[in-house]
């Protein structure tokens, strides 16, 4: 196997409800297939599962169950005993700073030390809106973002945390316990070359690129590299991610292969899959664990 390619971590999306795969479930069935899909994704040997944090389903906006992703992955974590969990991504101003510290330090204790925070500027302008957070410009949301970044890095560092912004302060703020004894994984997310992958290389264990094709994540690594270089970093120490659905979805077998490769070989630290469609699809997961398994990314593995 090719030594790029055998460090390749792979995670799943889990079914949370955005993408309308619980559209004719009461909520009840629709989470019990939910756990199913995890304690199945585990049994397969994915790496991560990942929830979503939106609360309509993709425009236009109609009923349909959508789980809250902190409760959702506070259930999951009870439900698993080895697979990392993670958001992708939070949006930062949908909780207050210090709360989501708070919260996530608390997932982590709940689920034994497997817990990453991923975090985001935020786009759904429907959602924003329906729940009260206005929607501010694109500028403004990442200045969020930083503020965010700024006071939950503190929250999460040994002592007392006080920060001072525009969107978020903490005052001599105590927090115990900052995780279950490790290191909580940051990891950011977003497209944006000149401020979110700035706030990564200051910030984050590890940049989450989205729906970008092999050939831009090809073309993006460079410019991630020199936003490490601008600040002193090194840039072996920011991991890469991809976050596969639209345009880079290919269909199972030699074509999904193919791109799995292509991803791989670029040396990213993780590729996460979208599994929403086990709700009604029983064979989904097992395909992808098949096809991944195929380029040597994952151990063949059935089910308990």
């Amino acid at each position: 196997m090719d030594g790029a390619r055998r460090g390749v971590r792979i995670g799943i999306t889990l079914p949370q409800g955005c993408d309308r795969e619980y559209l004719g479930l009461d909520g009840r069935t629709a989470w019990e297939r939910t756990v199913a899909a995890a304690r199945e994704a585990e049994a397969f040997g994915f790496e991560s599962l990942w929830a979503y944090d939106h609360f309509q389903v993709d425009p236009p906006p109609e009923e349909a169950p959508i789980f809250e992703p902190f409760v959702e992955l506070t259930a999951i974590a009870t439900a698993t005993t080895r697979v990392r969990l993670g958001h992708l991504v939070l949006a930062a101003a949908y909780r207050p700073a210090a709360l989501t510290a708070k919260m996530i330090s608390t997932l982590d204790v709940v689920s034994g030390g497997r817990i990453e925070l991923g975090i985001g500027a935020g786009w759904k302008r429907d959602e924003w809106l329906a729940y009260g957070y206005g929607f501010p410009d694109a500028p403004e949301r990442l200045a969020i973002l930083a503020d965010h970044l700024e006071v939950i890095t503190r929250m999460l560092a040994p002592g007392r945390a006080t920060y001072h912004g525009r969107h978020a302060h903490v005052i001599d703020a105590i927090h115990e316990p900052k995780s279950a004894g490790g290191h909580i994984p940051i990891v950011v997310g977003g497209n944006g070359p000149k401020v979110t992958w700035r706030l990564a290389a200051r910030f984050a264990d590890e940049l989450n690129l989205d729906a970008l094709m092999p050939e831009e994540v090809e073309s993006a690594l460079p410019v991630i590299s020199e936003r490490c270089d601008e600040i002193g970093r090194d840039p072996a120490t920011l991991g890469v991610s991809v976050h596969v659905w639209g345009r880079p979805e290919a269909p199972a077998g030699r074509e999904r292969r193919d791109r799995l490769r292509a991803y791989a070989d670029l040396g990213l630290r993780r590729t996460i899959l979208q599994g929403f469609a086990a709700v009604t699809d029983p064979g989904l997961l097992e395909s992808i664990a098949d096809d991944c398994a195929a380029v040597g990314l994952l151990e063949a593995a059935a089910p308990a």
